[in-house]
This record gives structure tokens, C-alpha cells and sequence, in this order.
């Protein structure tokens, strides 16, 4: 008999951002990560282990970018995270004497308090800093499927004209997922979903089966679909493609979304932006800047100017009504469209941002967890991962996607607009040099190989679409205009040393200890495919 089947994808990608001084410890760029370590990646984790302990059975597709788990798996970052998540607690211990006349909000100092202490517990005894392989512990027991993706997290589509770059964003994602997760599962995720004629030409003989994409690349298809996005379908070339349901991001994040309710943490009214500046001098950048420290205690979106304390058991019961809304929705969609596809198995796919689960919404973790209960319980919908729904791949309906994505407003607008398009020009320059020197030299060892190596490195950095994302966003755009330029100038330092065949091996020495990333690099992966 047809199954109806839910598939919840959680996409999680970051900024190679690597500040390892001590003064760098709360600094505004290093926040970005150390923020989501705390709000998404810890309670991710978490909430596994927990599911695991009380026999609750789930399955989850998980996307981590190659970058982000270099910086996970980096032990002078998780140091640092650590004295990260100690200041925060000190800050909490000074919160508790600059709030004890006001009770509510003592309660609240007191149970962020205890929350970060048990938060640093649980990354330092029971993830021993390791969250990378925490994670890889559910993939083996086959609760997660992780589903690679490119090594930088670029945007594959500004680089169709060149095959080669595309092969070593590939490449370089699938070993990323051997190395850190051990299994690479047989998909692979387009950043942002973007797609391009002649994708899966490529894709396929890497042994990739299937992507994910957003719904307009199948329901525009010139093709006529009848199954919808609840039928995976399949290319010229049988790459299977999975839809995605294109009400899942509006219903958490749209105007009326869940996150967006009253009743929950407002994420942005947290003490770092709110406290005179001689308060936060321990925190504080040189340059004045500020950052979070974890301790909000207001509800969302308040219109009055008394601004109302946030009641977290009042949170978690809308967390459970939202989860249970959330769940009945995505069902009654996979009944109706089994109605349609009577000899088929319904499929529906959400696609959910990482930062929604935590960062962005405090509750995200805990309304993911009441979601996944009640799939659990439910006994007519089935929590899948997509490697399990491949048994007709060679079956399926044949079409070609419409190109698109599932940034901007759906073709990546925010990626390469009139506040960062100088930096494409950069970008295509570098990468066009490091074809041209992988295919110079094809079997260089010891130094020119480092040097080879390096280069390859800072071409992935220029072209992960994280820097130019936080340019648009205006997200630390000063920091991220000025690690992109440096990116560049390493990569033009490389290109030059070979161009005269001479390199300064401290120099060489020094940028390989700034960036780690990719020991396994190999230069090549930029050659052209014969």
C-alpha cells in the first residue's frame, strides 16, 4: 500500500570566519558562529541524544557545509567557543545583581544562567567539544542522512560556463562528507538550491542519485508534471529530484508565521545591544561594537513602550500548538495528494534553515521536537530521509527543471546585486587562474604543491556566496569586504609566486596555520576532466 511520507531537511551553512586571538573571543564576526553553537547546534544535538534515550523513533536529513565543520572540528575554535560561553556566564552572574529587584526577570536571568551552564557541560563532557561527531554517530545509526554539499557553499550557477570549478566544489563537498561523516549517502545539495541547465550532466558521474530543489524548478518545467512536488521525478540524465513544499518557509518565518508570534523571545532585545557601553567593556570590540551574550528577556514584537517580560511556559505551549498546526497542515497536504497518486508513495519535503532553529527563533528546537513526537505517534505519516525514497529512480517521469533557487525572491538576487557584484569580478578571475594552473602543473610535489594547495583553498574562500550574503544583509559587511580582499590578495600572492617561480616558505608557513581548512586538499580537482 502507498505511503505518506514526511522528509524534514535542515540546512546548515557559515562563513569561514577564524579569529583565534584572545582579544577576538566576543568579537562581532566570531559571534556569527559561537551564537549558533549555542541556539541550534547544542540543542540540535541535544534534543538526538534525547529522542534517542526516551525510544522516540525519528529520521532527519541534515546539511552541514564543509566550512562549517572545519570550524566545528577546529580545536582552537572550540576553545575559544568555551571561553565564549564562560564570559557569558560571567555576564549572567552581574545580570543577576543588576535585575534582583525585578522578579520576573530574575527568573529569566536565572534560567539563561543555568541554560548556558548546561549547555558548556554538555559541548565540553558529553560532545567533548565534538559536534561534528555527535552528529556522525546518528549517521551511522541511519537517524540522519547527511547530504553533501559544495565545499564553500558556493552558488554553483555563476560559474556554469565553467565545468571545472563545478567539478571541484563537488568534489572537494563529497570527500568533505566522507571525512567527517563517514558515508556520503548518494545525494548532494545545490546552495541555495540553485540550478542550471546541464547540472546533472555533471552530478551524475560522481555517483550523485538525487538533489533537492525548490518547487518553481518543477512545477515551471516546460514538461507538464501531474504529480506536483509529492512525486520525486527524474532528469534527462536520471538525477532524481526531490521538490520542495513552498509553504514550509512562510509558515515559520512569513509575516504571520510562527516565529513571529507574540508569545515568543524576542531574539533581537538581547542585554549586549541594550546595556550602557561601560557595562559591556569586557565584551565590547575596540571599535565599539557589540554582540550577544544570551540574556533576552522580552517577548516579541511588543507594540506598547512598557515592553512585557517573556513567559517561557507560556512559549513552550505555543511551541506545542505551532508544532501541532505545522504537522497537521503537512499531512493533510500528503492524505490529499495520496487521493491524487493512488499507486504511488507521497512525498513532501520541507526544507528548513538552520538559523530558523534557534538563532532566529529561541523556540525552533523545542517546536522541531514536538513536530517530530507527533510523527512518531501519529502512525499514518512517516518521518523519511530522501536516500529511502530512490527504489523507482529509473522509473520516474522525465523533465527539465526550471531554472532557479531558493534565495531572493527565487532566483538569488541577494547574492550578486549592486552592493556585492564587484566581487564576482574578483571571484571569475581567481578561478579562471586556478584552472590554468592546475592544468600548468599536473604533478608538482612538496612546496609548489603547498603553494598549488593554498591557492586552491583561497579560491574555494572567494567563492563561498557566505561573504557576499553578509555584504548585502549588512551583517558585519566591513569585516566581510576586507576577509574577501585579503582571500583575494592570497590567492594573487600564490598566483604571482608561481608566475616567478620563487615563494617565501614563512609566508607560505603562515597563511597554511590561519587557514586549516581542507588538509586533504589536492590542487587538482581544478583540472580540466578528460
Amino acid at each position: 500500500m502507498p505511503e505518506k511520507r514526511l522528509i524534514l531537511v535542515i540546512a546548515a551553512e557559515q562563513a569561514y570566519i577564524r579569529r583565534t586571538s584572545p582579544h577576538d573571543v566576543f568579537s562581532a564576526p566570531n559571534d556569527i558562529l559561537f551564537s549558533a553553537v549555542t541556539d541550534t547546534y547544542i540543542p540540535l544535538v541535544d534534543m538526538m541524544y534525547r529522542l534517542e534515550d526516551e525510544n522516540v523513533p525519528f529520521k532527519l536529513n541534515l546539511v552541514m557545509s564543509p566550512l562549517l565543520c572545519e570550524l566545528l572540528e577546529d580545536p582552537s575554535v572550540q576553545n575559544q567557543y568555551i571561553a565564549n560561553l564562560e564570559k557569558r556566564i560571567e555576564i549572567g552572574k552581574k545580570e543577576l545583581e543588576r535585575n534582583e529587584s525585578d522578579p520576573k526577570v530574575l527568573a529569566l536571568v536565572k534560567s539563561t544562567l543555568e541554560t548556558l551552564k548546561k549547555k558548556k557541560d554538555l559541548f565540553e563532557n558529553r560532545f567533548q567539544k565534538r559536534i561534528v561527531k555527535q552528529i556522525r554517530k546518528f549517521v551511522a545509526k541511519g537517524e540522519v542522512e547527511i547530504i553533501p554539499t559544495a565545499a564553500s557553499y558556493a552558488y554553483l550557477p555563476h560559474y556554469a560556463d565553467m565545468p571545472e570549478s563545478i567539478n571541484a566544489q563537488i568534489e572537494a563537498g563529497l570527500y568533505s562528507a566522507k571525512y567527517f561523516f563517514g558515508e556520503i549517502g548518494g545525494g548532494f545539495y545545490l546552495p541555495y538550491m540553485g540550478w542550471a541547465s546541464g547540472f546533472d550532466r555533471i552530478m551524475r558521474p560522481y555517483g550523485i542519485n538525487y538533489t533537492i530543489l525548490d518547487a518553481k524548478a518543477l512545477l515551471f518545467s516546460e514538461t507538464p508534471n501531474g504529480r506536483g512536488i509529492f512525486c520525486p521525478v527524474r532528469t534527462n540524465g536520471s538525477l532524481v529530484l526531490f521538490g520542495t513544499d513552498p509553504d514550509t518557509i512562510s509558515d515559520i518565518a512569513g509575516d504571520d508565521g510562527y516565529m513571529n508570534d507574540e508569545s515568543y523571545l524576542s531574539v533581537e532585545s538581547d542585554v549586549g545591544f541594550e546595556l550602557p557601553g561601560e557595562e559591556l567593556k569586557d565584551i565590547m570590540e575596540n571599535d565599539g561594537s557589540r554582540v550577544q551574550t544570551g540574556f533576552k528577556y522580552w517577548k516579541r514584537h511588543e507594540e506598547t513602550e512598557e515592553r512585557t517580560a517573556y513567559d517561557p511556559k507560556e512559549a513552550r505551549r505555543k511551541a506545542s500548538d505551532d508544532a501541532r498546526d505545522f504537522f497537521e497542515s503537512k499531512k493533510a497536504k500528503l492524505i490529499a495528494a495520496s487521493r491524487e497518486l493512488p499507486e504511488d508513495d507521497a512525498v513532501l519535503v520541507c526544507n528548513i534553515p538552520a538559523e530558523y532553529i534557534g538563532q532566529e527563533w529561541h523556540e525552533g528546537p523545542l517546536w522541531l521536537e514536538e513536530v517530530i513526537r507527533r510523527c512518531a505517534s501519529d502512525g499514518d505519516i512517516e518521518l523519511s530521509v530522501c536516500k529511502d525514497n530512490l527504489k523507482k529512480q529509473f522509473s520516474l517521469q522525465k523533465l527539465e527543471p526550471y531554472p532557479c533557487s531558493c534565495g531572493g525572491n527565487g532566483y538569488s538576487e541577494d547574492l550578486l546585486d549592486s552592493c556585492n557584484s564587484w566581487m564576482m569580478r574578483y571571484t571569475r578571475k581567481a578561478t579562471e587562474r586556478m584552472i590554468e594552473l592546475a592544468n600548468r602543473f599536473p604533478g608538482e610535489t612538496s612546496l609548489k604543491a603547498r603553494l598549488l594547495n593554498l591557492g586552491a583553498k583561497e579560491v574555494f574562500l572567494v567563492q563561498s556566496s557566505a561573504l557576499p550574503k553578509m555584504v548585502q544583509e549588512g551583517l558585519c559587511p566591513d569585516f566581510a569586504r576586507e576577509e574577501f580582499k585579503d582571500d583575494i590578495l592570497s590567492f594573487s600572492q600564490v598566483f604571482d609566486a608561481l608566475a616567478s617561480n620563487s615563494v617565501s616558505t614563512e609566508w607560505l608557513t603562515r597563511l597554511e596555520k590561519e587557514h586549516p581548512l581542507f588538509p586533504w586538499m589536492n590542487y587538482r580537482i581544478f583540472s580540466r576532466k578528460k
